[in-house]
């Protein structure tokens, strides 16, 4: 059995991983980055890149359908699902092999292989075959997979999870997708886009649970208006495949479709550490402190390992602070990290409308400072939105006679605001701090600075 040493190992390529590993290797660090499969993860391989090439498709198909209103003569015949896949591909395959070249570049060691956490007297390590990679840092960096839900089995056909749904070769006619996060809203979105009759079914209350009530009901408003059924409160007690259709029961009636998508979340890939005692939580998430350390000294977790929001910039943040973590052990740098709340992570929604968000909520607001301010403003008023119909919200939250705390949006083109979103509420800024700075006309950033303006007394063209 051979037997390495290096300052870091990494268990996992996904955007937690390889972020660990670049930023180590930056800092001269020696690392060893272990994947079974290919590097990217889930990110760039079964989420975030190859959902927003087809939300593309889906946006050039909406402006087809709309071309005639701005005097463009043009029309929307249909999809092509088999040139719609390929186009996708060569985006994830350039991405990808980009990717390798950079982790080339910084000479970290790929190996390829089921990785095994191993812990004994010599110290944390990463088994592969016969091959076991000794660190003084061990990374756990697996990610998540799609859940399953027992009474909707999955056939990869007609029953399909997230990652099935994007290696689909047709449109679907008629589907029904249960789960109203980001992942089933974003297929919704898509699939209506291309022409599908949806139905979108959460067992909730409400459409985007993680997001501020006020917006996530804009959002729903807007869904509907676009023809996509939304029912709420959806209580399914049985989905069945007969040949080319699905039936679904829910209470007191039953849906045929000829494709359900189940979205209900994913969950953590922990079999490659199972066995060498890492702590887990009751959610099934490895249990860490407040710097990513695992019940194992030595052992650290980043990325959707961790509870947490589910994004790739919140793993490539972990990845990022576990690397100079473990550098400033080594000597490498003076200080140490200060780790990113999630509080301060931007969210984005990639639908029609899109939802967008940083800080707190309205609810959560409240709850932890009381006494706050809240400005709602329409998207109606700025010339920038009526160029996509105008349609939308953005919300700010302060403490009262306090800081920016929360800012959220929902409307055509959002997510754009919440680079200059997480600068305000991360920096603490205030709302007459935010008002003397001029933004562009005409933007969509107007709207977030007319929303600081009125905070701060002086509205415009707010009331």
């Amino acid at each position: 059995m051979t037997h390495d040493v290096t300052d870091l190992v990494v268990l996992g390529a996904g955007s937690g991983g390889y972020a660990a590993a670049l930023r180590a290797a930056g800092l001269g660090l020696s690392v060893t980055l272990i994947e079974r499969d290919r590097i990217g993860g889930t990110c760039l391989h079964r989420g975030c890149i190859p959902t927003k090439a087809m939300l593309h498709a889906g946006e050039l198909a909406d402006a087809a359908r709309s071309a005639a209103e701005w005097g463009v003569h043009t029309e929307f015949d249909g999809v092509d699902a088999a040139t719609l896949l390929a186009r996708t591909d060569r985006t994830v395959h350039r991405l990808h092999t980009g990717l390798r070249g950079l982790i080339a570049a910084a000479g970290i060691t790929t190996v390829e292989g089921d990785g095994e956490l191993v812990v004994d007297r010599a110290g944390p390590g990463v088994r592969v075959a016969d091959r076991t990679v000794r660190g003084r840092t061990v990374v756990l960096a697996t990610g998540a997979r799609p859940r399953r839900l027992p009474v909707a089995p999955l056939d990869g056909e007609r029953i399909i999870s997230s990652d099935q749904a994007l290696r689909l070769d047709r449109v679907p006619e008629r589907v029904a997708v249960i789960g109203g996060g980001v992942i089933g809203v974003e297929f919704a979105s898509l699939w209506a886009s291309l022409g599908a009759r949806v139905h979108l079914l959460e067992a909730a209350d409400r459409l985007l649970l993680g997001e501020d009530a006020d917006i996530a009901a804009d959002f729903t408003r807007s869904f509907t208006r676009r023809g996509v059924d939304v029912r709420v409160g959806a209580e399914i007690t049985a989905v069945r495949r007969d040949g080319d259709l699905v039936h679904l029961d829910l209470a007191g009636e039953r849906l045929e479709v000829d494709t359900v998508l189940v979205a209900v979340g994913r969950e953590p890939v922990t079999e490659a550490f199972a066995g060498a005692g890492v702590g887990l939580t009751d959610s099934g998430h490895v249990r860490v402190d407040d710097r990513l350390a695992t019940d194992i000294a030595g052992v650290v977790a980043v990325g959707d390992l961790v509870a947490g929001p589910q994004l790739a910039h919140r793993g490539f943040a972990h990845g990022i602070f576990v690397a100079e973590d473990a550098a400033h052990a080594a000597g490498g740098l003076p200080r140490p990290p200060m780790p990113m709340a999630d509080r301060d992570l931007p969210r984005i929604t990639y639908a029609d409308p899109q939802v967008a968000s940083v800080g707190l909520g309205e609810r959560a607001a409240r709850a932890e400072y009381g006494d706050i301010e809240v400005h709602t403003s329409e998207l109606a008023g700025n010339a920038r939105a009526q160029l996509n119909g105008g349609r939308g919200l953005v919300k700010v939250i302060r403490v009262a006679d306090g800081p920016v705390v929360g800012i959220a949006a929902v409307g055509p083109g959002v997510g754009e605001l919440m680079g200059s979103g997480q600068l305000i509420v991360g920096w603490g800024a205030h709302p007459d701090e935010v008002a003397a700075l001029v933004h562009a006309h005409p933007t969509l950033g107007e709207a977030l600075g007319e929303a600081h303006l009125a905070l701060a007394g002086k509205p415009l063209h707010l009331r």
